[in-house]
């Protein structure tokens, strides 16, 4: 066993952002574009709304009708008629005004809105109890957005807001970046398929890559199954080739641990164009964790224990996947803010990852870690997710507030 030279966390970050490239895009319904990533930036090709529109029931005026208006001495204005929803009104004239309906097109002439709560109706007159200030109650023409304006930028996961802000400004399509296609090859002699249902002594069924897999789909990738590799040099190089050709991006799962990444160098190192860049990340658990680059082609070796495989790929997967997608990774991490209920003891030099489970109590929540071994899965099930503890403390202190990252979040959205 040789030893290897360790990354940190944020050197990780800064090697997939700067060797994993964008898929190609291509163009679809805007229907369809929803948890896509916009390939483009786009911008309005007319004014949003296309016309000076009410945000209230009333009465459109001329706001000048209006000064000094009060209830001791109203405004008296005469209804020209009754503004359609869909339909232009009539210009407005002096010391007039007309019934609009939220939404409606301002007429002509007409530069605010009396809500109709302050008016009253004589037959065809109206009584106005206070003044109104030019474009009170109206959105104007272009105020949303103007034509020309950027409405969503490049590399931003479109959500139903975003659907609605294009669809209001008339794109009916828009490039998007493909979706990535993920390969999973786990190996081990010890595996066997999850859906075996008695197990040889000594066997145990493959987990990893069902989780793997799932948090694969929340980020919109496809998933590609592998099966699973014996420890044999010559059919797992022959697996990994074969997903190398059908995927972008090729997941390892268990060929890292301490014990036979070495074996997974070795195969890595074999195959044509390939370049090694992390081989060990300073983090706990997770450490002896591979990231390369094969023939163009992001490749991650996760250590073989689920609770380190789990929390190596929320970290760090998702991200090359986001990568593949063309997102733009925001400057924050969604997280939720908790007290934290117990010490949490840490070694300087490297960041740990801790689950934990939270719970509410009277009116705060808190945060209890979860210790166990990385090869539990009991300690993920009970987690509602985890927090990281920075590489340069000795621990965190009960009673401290930990941002938790939620399990049940897509974590860089």
């Amino acid at each position: 066993m040789r030893f290897y030279n360790v990354s940190t966390p944020e050197e990780v970050i800064q090697i997939i952002q700067s060797r994993v490239n964008p898929l190609s895009a291509e163009r679809i319904p805007l229907g369809e574009a929803g948890g896509r990533i916009c390939a483009e930036t786009i911008y309005s090709t007319e004014d949003v709304p296309a016309f000076d529109r009410s945000t209230v029931d009333g009465y459109a005026v001329r706001s000048m009708d209006t000064f000094g208006a009060s209830d001791s001495a109203p405004a008296l204005l005469t209804v020209t008629g009754e503004i359609e929803i869909g339909a232009q009104a009539l210009p407005l004239g002096k010391d007039s005004c007309a019934y609009i309906p939220t939404g409606g097109m301002l007429p002509p002439g007409a530069d605010a809105v009396v809500m109709v709560e302050h008016c009253e109706t004589m037959e065809n007159l109206v009584t106005i109890h206070r003044p109104v200030a030019p474009g009170e109650n109206v959105i104007r023409r272009g105020e949303d957005f103007q034509k020309g304006e950027e409405i969503v930028e490049k590399g931003r996961l479109l959500r139903a807001q975003d659907l609605g802000a294009l669809a209001a400004a008339g794109i009916r399509e828009l490039p998007v970046t493909k979706r990535p296609t993920v390969g999973i090859l786990s190996s081990g002699n010890e595996l066997l398929p999850y859906e075996t249902e008695s197990l040889p002594s000594g066997k145990v069924r493959d987990c990893n890559a069902l989780m793997i897999g799932e948090l694969c789909r929340k980020k919109g990738a496809e998933i590609l199954f592998g099966g699973i590799s014996p420890d044999d040099p010559g059919i797992f190089r022959k697996r990994v080739e074969e997903l190398l050709e059908q995927t972008d991006f090729v997941v390892l799962s268990g060929g890292s641990s301490v014990g036979t990444r070495d074996f997974t160098v070795q195969v890595l190192g074999e195959l044509t164009e390939a370049s090694l860049l992390v081989e060990g990340i300073a983090i706990q658990p997770g450490k002896p964790t591979l990231f390369s680059i094969c023939q163009g082609k992001p490749v991650m070796g996760l250590p073989g224990h689920p609770v380190s495989a789990m929390s190596i790929f929320l970290l760090f997967g998702t991200r090359v996947i986001d990568a593949l997608s063309g997102k733009t990774v925001p400057p924050f991490q969604p997280v939720v803010p908790a007290v934290l209920a117990q010490n949490i003891p840490s070694r300087i030099g490297r960041t740990d990852s801790v689950r934990v489970r939270l719970e509410q109590k009277n009116g705060l929540l808190y945060a209890t870690p979860i210790f166990g071994r990385s090869g539990l899965l009991r300690t993920l099930t009970h987690a509602h997710g985890f927090i990281l503890v920075p590489s340069s403390f000795e621990g965190i202190a009960s009673g401290e507030t930990v941002s938790v990252i939620l399990y049940g979040m897509n974590t860089y959205e």
